[in-house]
């Protein structure tokens, strides 16, 4: 090690040698620029390692080596140990795909979908190729979902149609992925804000429609369809009071165009479904603000022709009850 050490300075001091310094130790002097014949002899002559030519640094190198050598075996035995200390031993490490699948399940029933995922996640690995894999899968986005990790889930399922389109659980993951999207739960405090779930972007209502009309229309004698179809007219109605939503808005607000736009919208896409009354009242009362005689009492005839039973019921369904702490 000392023989080690010194190699090194040398090697260090034959690199500082081409540099000149001054008494001090610290005015570094690049031997090249000098002009003068016997100023340039004597500095190619001048040892690198005279006191006076070397920086502070360089002058101590060799003793710092000399000091630091016979720690360096401690010191990378203690980095080691450390190291060592802060790995955390896998405790599935021995276990068979079997075991960890039961112990997945057993997370999974005690509500635990947190610690059911890292599981799932083990074994979708160890148990690559097979159709326990497959069912990790799956089982791991349901978990994602009841965990409240929605995007995580719908990208595990996403991957399981790309790896798997022909397998047997298709029809399961588009009804999950469809689950994943289809979201009314409005949070607790809903019942205070009175907010209703046509109020919310739509986007994810689109998405959830989209899967359950595939396993509809791919899988019509599944176990899952009767839920879709259902699921699939109820998200329908959610899509119609939300343009019947925005339209209301724009009346109140006196922008009877875009009100006539949106309640058009629920009437030419959504025909048949309870929000449709709604949207006749809109443009019956918008035509009236606009002076638009004709195309008011046209809409009064289809929503009398459609809704005998009702009539037209002046303002009924454009106010909404609003929640008990707005006082505006």
């Amino acid at each position: 090690r000392p023989r080690a050490a010194r190699a090194f300075a040398d090697i260090t001091m034959r690199f500082l040698a081409r540099f000149r310094f001054d008494a001090c130790g610290d005015a570094p002097f690049d031997r090249r620029r000098v002009t003068d014949p016997a100023e340039r002899k004597r500095a190619s002559s001048a040892l690198p390692w005279e006191r006076h030519q070397m920086p502070l640094i360089a002058r101590k190198l060799p003793a710092m080596l000399r000091l630091s050598s016979p720690l360096l075996p401690a010191v990378l035995a203690a980095g080691l140990l450390a190291a060592c200390s802060s790995t955390q031993e896998d405790p599935t490490a021995k276990w068979t795909p079997d075991r960890i699948y039961t112990e997945a399940r057993d997370e999974v029933s005690a509500g635990a979908f947190d610690k059911a995922v890292p599981l799932f996640e083990k074994l979708e690995g160890r148990a690559a190729g097979t159709p326990l894999a497959q069912q990790a899968q799956l089982e791991k986005a349901y978990a994602q979902y009841k965990a409240g990790e929605k995007a995580q889930a719908q990208a595990t399922l996403d991957r399981f149609l790309k790896l798997h389109p022909a397998s047997p659980a298709t029809d399961y993951a588009l009804y999950l992925k469809g689950l994943v999207n289809f979201n009314d739960n409005l949070g607790m405090f809903a019942w205070l804000s009175r907010q209703d779930l046509s109020e919310r972007d739509q986007q994810a209502a689109k998405d959830s429609y989209e899967s359950f009309r595939a396993v509809v229309t791919r899988f019509p004698e599944s176990k899952y369809a009767n839920d879709s179809r259902q699921r699939m007219t109820y998200i329908v109605n959610s899509l119609a009071q939300y343009e019947v939503h925005v339209a209301r808005y724009y009346y109140e607000r006196g922008a009877y165009v875009a009100a006539i736009g949106r309640a058009q919208t629920a009437l030419a896409e959504y025909e048949g479904v309870p929000a449709v009354r709604e949207a006749l009242q809109i443009l019956i009362k918008s035509y009236d603000a606009l002076g638009m005689t004709q195309l008011r009492d046209d809409s009064k005839r289809v929503l009398d022709t459609t809704f005998p039973e009702g009539g037209t019921p002046g303002t009924a369904g454009l106010t909404k009850s609003s929640p008990w702490w707005k006082f505006w």
